[in-house]
């Protein structure tokens, strides 16, 4: 069985280094994927860094991948040797338990995570559950699309889990590389979409993504008091959540996607007065990630990226980590 070349870091410390591993036997149910391009999102830097307490070292992050399926189990159906599919976040769920037979895997309480005590896609092959490999069609380019399998769900599964009407008025926080997506799905489904940046320098760019508006969000909000549906959070920093809470219309959402390490806190009374609702998600279904896939395919969304080559995985963590990505980063593997 030939070695596995990989970058992996193999402490918290460390920057990522050449290294080889090999696949144990592949299970009936299980795909390689020989990788093709891979996204960097920032779970990847909070994974290296082992922020979260989960990180296994030696690290080889990645989990926006695209590839061709490079082998098979026998019991794969659906999935052919050579066809291009999409992995992010999740690489297997039990299939047995409530949450996977009500069609949440990604709720499944022992789902594996891609980059979660196993070797993720800055490498030549990545394996997966074959529930997790998302087929690409062909009009959709591959070397943008592995960011929507993480960043791409993670902001489009709210939408579906809140039943959100095409009529609807939703804001997003934050324009970044879960933002810049949100606007363009938010936008395609047809609501009114209101974009909240501290950054002026995004205000044109926000505009040409979809929103409607943009608004200052150091600036007064007076005008929309009352009037939103869906509050997408796409942050992960601590900000005026009560401020945010007052925009929402009777029965609206303030939804977060994205990480804010601190406690959020919020005055009761203010949620019970307009039945408001406070909520989280974590990325997406295989179901809702296939309905994703076609929703981007018939409106043409994609991320924008920059490229790097695998080879410079660390200038491009780098250029991540000083907050200069625009929006997204995808490595070229040439490993």
């Amino acid at each position: 069985m030939n070695p596995i070349r990989a970058l992996a870091a193999k402490d918290a410390q460390s920057k990522l280094e050449p290294f080889e591993y090999t696949l144990g036997p592949l299970q009936d149910d299980q795909v390689d994927i020989e990788v093709q391009y891979c996204g960097i999102c920032h779970s990847d830097l909070s994974m290296l860094k082992n922020d979260w307490g989960i990180t296994s070292y030696p690290f080889v992050p990645g989990h926006e991948v695209v590839g061709k399926i490079a082998a098979k189990g026998i019991h794969v159906p659906l999935l052919e040797i050579g066809q291009t599919v999409g992995l992010g976040w999740y690489s297997a769920s039990c299939l047995a338990c409530h949450n996977c037979l009500s069609g949440d895997h990604n709720l499944c309480p022992t789902g594996e995570g891609t980059i979660v005590k196993r070797h993720g896609a800055f490498a030549t092959q990545v394996r997966c559950q074959w529930i997790w490999a998302t087929p690409l069609p062909e009009s959709l380019d591959p070397v943008s699309a592995g960011p929507l399998f993480c960043g791409g769900i993670t902001v489009f599964n709210p939408m579906v889990q809140h039943e959100l009407r095409p009529t609807a008025r939703a804001g997003v926080v934050g324009i970044g590389g879960l933002g810049h997506l949100a606007l363009q799905f938010l936008r395609k489904w047809g609501c009114e979409v209101i974009a909240f940046s501290s950054n002026p320098n995004k205000r044109d760019e926000a505009l040409n993504l979809g929103a409607h508006q943009v608004v200052d969000s150091r600036t007064s909000t007076d005008h929309l008091r009352g009037a939103l549906d869906l509050i997408l959070v796409t942050a992960n920093a601590p900000l005026d959540w009560e401020a945010y809470l007052a925009l929402l219309a009777p029965k609206g959402t303030l939804h977060f996607v994205g990480a804010v390490p601190q406690p959020i806190s919020i005055a009761v009374p203010s949620l019970i007065a307009g039945q408001k609702s406070v909520a989280g998600s974590p990325l997406g279904s295989p179901a809702t990630t296939r309905s994703m896939i076609e929703f981007c395919t018939r409106h043409q969304i994609a991320p924008m990226i920059e490229r790097f080559p695998m080879s410079k995985a660390n200038e491009a963590l780098e250029h991540l980590q000083a907050g200069k990505a625009r929006y997204r980063i995808v490595l070229e593997n040439d490993l």
